[in-house]
């Protein structure tokens, strides 16, 4: 395995599932590096909370941004660079709270980006909070007397958005994850995957998915069956919902262009200004 650790001091509490994501994320990117794919291509992009200290913990170029904008600066570089492997990282609260309308337009548009959803149904950085995840009834802190909130079912919601690969897995299957962030990141265009991922402090989920979670044998046939399946609570599926081809939308506004390479310099542009007035 490539060496992608930083040093810095691991501060998730014992027995997160964000570690499992970690072991994950670097076990695929290995994959990819060994496919071809050159490290140094590897931008990631995260918003805040938990989720977002993965970027302190992963040796890979990229944007530690504000609550919510992780997708908002991840499609900023690969509009810049389509040469670019983006991998944005986004919580529950972060993705589908704050950041909701950037999730949603991303998909929507079919940016050549993977979003990898730390699903913990709960804001566990600010402890405990409910999210727009958190089951109806779930007890936190802005909800002592139970959540009364219907959650999102986000690989749903994110399909209907127009998301060209929507998948679910678990951190305590990693050989799955591993297998589905490789081909989620290889996908081209917007890749959504769903991690299950319990918060051991807030909202201890373990038990609950470990009596529920199943593999599914195949990919659903068409996006209804793959809505269908994606809002089931017992069994909880794991596995990819769709996959699909789409155009992306930098091929679509600027063809084969990289920016960063293919521009004017300052004199072309100020030129090209004189001759418009």
């Amino acid at each position: 395995m490539i060496d992608l650790n930083t040093g810095k001091e691991n501060s998730w509490c014992p027995g997160c599932g964000n570690f499992g994501i970690l072991n994950s994320i670097k076990a695929a990117i290995t994959d990819l590096v060994e496919k071809g794919t050159p490290k140094a291509n590897i931008a990631i992009t995260c918003g805040i909370g938990c989720h977002g200290k993965i970027f302190d913990y992963l040796k890979l170029s990229g944007i530690y941004g504000l609550h919510g904008r992780a997708l908002a600066t991840a499609t900023g570089i690969k509009l810049a660079n389509p040469e670019l492997t983006v991998i944005s990282f986004g919580g529950d609260g972060d993705s589908l709270g704050e950041g909701l309308e950037h999730t949603l337009f991303a998909a929507k548009r079919n940016m050549d980006i993977t979003l990898i959803l730390h699903n913990n149904g709960n804001y566990g950085l600010t402890t405990g909070q409910f999210s727009p995840l958190s089951p109806l009834g779930y007890r936190g802190l802005s909800a002592p007397g139970g959540n009364i909130e219907r959650p999102f079912s986000p690989i749903s919601l994110l399909l209907e958005a127009g998301a060209t690969f929507a998948a679910r897995s678990y951190t305590t299957n990693p050989r799955h994850l591993r297998e589905v962030l490789v081909a989620a990141i290889e996908h081209r265009g917007f890749s959504f995957v769903e991690v299950l991922q319990p918060c051991i402090s807030y909202n201890n989920t373990y038990q609950y998915y470990n009596e529920r979670v199943r593999i599914m044998e195949s990919t659903p046939t068409d996006i209804y069956e793959a809505m269908r399946l994606s809002r089931m609570d017992n069994p909880v599926w794991l596995g990819t919902f769709l996959q699909k081809s789409d155009p992306c939308y930098h091929e679509q506004l600027a063809g084969v262009a990289t920016p960063v390479k293919d521009r004017m310099d300052q004199e072309q542009r100020l030129q090209l200004l004189k001759e418009m007035f």
